[in-house]
């Protein structure tokens, strides 16, 4: 299955809270996005691996993406080795997509940072010809993205670009609470986290304020880039 986008998340969630208004949109304008999970979040002070699952089923319903894989490698303890590097490398090739987004290059959570290096490895990796895998017993084709971006996470982190999701924040604030296990839920019997309190889902929103802001729009989600962008002209600036 070929798609525009695939986003890679150490966590189920991470792509949610960070990059789903970017996704709605892209979706909305016809482009097709795949979501990898690395992990099952199992280590989560709330809730546990299957609910997580079922939660992520949720929300990639209501994002709408063409597919949504978990790659289990293991919450808090996957290593940046190389059965690691070829799994993201396998799942690289079989979706073909120009635009990767992948985890904060430094954020509060080891995982997100340990996942940003795996999958931005991986991306130059997919591309070498001696480097052979398979995927359903087919030998697969070299494929390297045309673009990496990292989302940014809990840290502030100065954007490279900003999208404006002014449009979909809503839309993303209800996949965001498709992980109930995981928000603010005055029933839950659960312990309390730095994200299960009402003021967690505040903060988000208040991050989309701040970066939209920048652009002069009322909501964005920034990104960071591994090399120079470039654009056809000025005018294509805001």
């Amino acid at each position: 299955m070929k798609v525009d986008i695939l986003a890679f998340a150490a966590h189920p969630d991470d792509i949610e809270l960070a990059a789903s208004g970017t996704i709605l949109k892209h979706i909305a304008l016809g482009y097709k996005v795949a979501i990898v999970d690395l992990t099952k979040g199992e280590l989560g002070s709330r809730g546990t691996a299957e609910t997580r699952k079922e939660e992520s089923e949720i929300s990639s319903k209501l994002l709408g993406i063409s597919d949504r894989k978990n790659l289990d490698l293991g919450d808090g303890f996957f290593t940046h080795s190389q059965e690691n590097l070829l799994k993201i490398v396998e799942q690289i090739r079989h979706f073909q997509p120009q635009i990767i987004l992948a985890n904060a290059p430094n954020d509060r959570h080891p995982d997100h940072g340990k996942g940003s290096r795996l999958v931005a490895d991986a991306c130059f990796l997919a591309g070498l010809l001696k480097i052979e895998t398979t995927y359903d017993g087919e030998k697969q084709l070299p494929h390297r993205p045309k673009t990496t971006l990292f989302y940014i996470q809990d840290r502030y982190l100065k954007p490279d670009l900003i999208i404006d999701v002014t449009q979909f924040v809503d839309k993303k604030i209800e996949c965001i609470k498709a992980f109930k296990t995981q928000f603010f839920d005055p029933e839950s019997k659960e312990p309390n986290t730095p994200i299960s309190g009402p003021e967690f889902l505040d903060f988000v929103k208040a991050r989309l304020s701040d970066m939209g802001r920048t652009i002069g729009v009322k909501y964005g989600e920034g990104f960071i880039t591994e090399r120079t962008l470039g654009v056809d002209s000025f005018f294509d600036l805001r």
